[in-house]
């Protein structure tokens, strides 16, 4: 891997998603991301089954090491701010307030650091009525509108995976990348802050598009319907997905592929605006076709037509399929103690070069010893014993 933020020292004192998320990213691209955390329990997200080690952990804390600090402990607190004053970038995702009672706040760490970048995720943000009310990705994504894009009318309950928290460590990262570029040209460290509402609120740009410039307020349907998108279920029990969009040539494709070429002659479907109008009787008509056939074949038909479409994996199937490993998307790493670890590599090449190496998610504290050794000897060449800021 071509580690592009190599020299840079980050340390993530986050927990569960958001906070670690960010890190991870950072570390992705080859930043030295020190994780601290609390001695005995560590992440909460770690603990698993009487263990510590959880695939909620495993997720998003590979590329790190791991230290455990008690700063409340006067000694501690010594090592922690010596690693302040070496880091480039601080991580915190706690609510509004706590790192300040935890001796993390910006203020101390910015007189012991100028130069940090200091990045503070919140759920709601730092200010405002809702500052200090506790959020989830649940609670991120419904007050931000996006969760009611995804329900189900006919069958309401949540679904799908914790995007707000993964989205949020997304645009940290990104803000982070940013605030780093420019203490490239100014030498000035800066605060970055990002929070759930926001990030989701973002994410959720288009809804607020089509609300504010065409008074439409989206559902869960209006952007598969304007797309013209589609899950069929096949005659073996799988399913395959279809983004047809607005040319032509792709429904013509559909129509050949189903042996039906005069299909979108049909009044209800011969234009963009008839299909959308009538996409329930096309899922239907379609969905009667697609269950006559096991999806390999129809995957095979609807390739040979140039038809925009895939199988509808699930994790089992997905990284097995021949584009998946044509691109390395799974790769592995061994663990000291652990054994293997797989995981999907970071998505971005540079020069053609992919990120194939990994450094497994660290156990609680691994890393206690060397990182602490890394202190002692910056303080032997210093010659001056670290300082608290306080």
């Amino acid at each position: 891997m071509i580690k592009v933020l190599q020299g840079v020292k980050v340390l993530e004192q986050g927990t569960f998603i958001t906070g670690p998320a960010a890190g991870m990213l950072l570390g992705d691209l080859g930043a030295d991301v020190i994780k601290i955390e609390q001695p005995g329990t560590g992440d909460p997200f770690r603990a698993f089954k009487g263990g510590l080690y959880s695939p909620h952990f495993q997720t998003y804390n590979r590329n790190k090491r791991s230290i455990t600090l008690n700063t409340r402990n006067a000694d501690d607190l010594a090592v922690f701010d010596e690693l302040v004053r070496e880091a480039d970038v601080y991580i915190q995702n706690f609510r509004p307030g706590a790192a300040e009672r935890m001796g993390a706040g910006e203020a101390r760490l910015r007189e012991i650091n100028p130069r940090l970048i200091y990045c503070a995720i919140s759920g709601f943000g730092a200010t405002g009525p809702a500052a200090a009310r506790p959020s989830y990705d649940t609670v991120a994504q419904a007050a931000s509108g996006f969760l009611n894009l995804l329900i189900n009318p006919a069958n309401p309950r949540v679904v799908g995976p914790a995007i707000a928290d993964a989205m949020t460590g997304f645009y940290a990262a990104y803000g982070i990348l940013g605030a780093l570029h420019e203490r490239s040209r100014t030498g000035v460290g800066r605060k970055v802050e990002v929070s759930m509402l926001e990030a989701m609120s973002h994410f959720n740009l288009d809804a607020f598009t089509h609300y504010y410039s065409a008074g439409e307020v989206m559902g869960p349907y209006s952007r598969p319907s304007v797309s013209q998108s589609y899950v069929l279920e096949c005659a073996d029990g799988k399913w395959v997905a279809l983004h047809m969009s607005s040319p032509e040539k792709f429904w013509q494709g559909l129509a050949n592929a189903i042996e039906r070429p005069d299909l979108f002659k049909d009044p209800r479907f011969a234009t963009r605006e008839a299909r959308i109008a009538n996409q329930e009787t096309l899922i239907d008509l379609l969905g009667a076709l697609f269950r006559q056939r096991p999806r390999a074949q129809w995957c095979e038909r609807l390739e040979a037509e140039d038809v925009p479409h895939a199988p509808m994996y699930d994790t089992s199937e997905a990284l097995e399929d021949p584009q998946a490993k044509h691109l390395q998307l799974l790769v592995t790493a061994q663990h000291p103690t652990l054994g293997e670890f797989r995981t999907v590599r970071s998505p971005v090449s540079f020069d053609g070069q992919r990120a194939l190496d990994v450094v497994a998610p660290p156990l609680l504290g691994e890393h206690d010893a060397q990182v602490r050794e890394e202190v002692r000897a910056r303080l032997a060449q210093t010659g001056s014993p670290a300082q608290t800021g306080s």
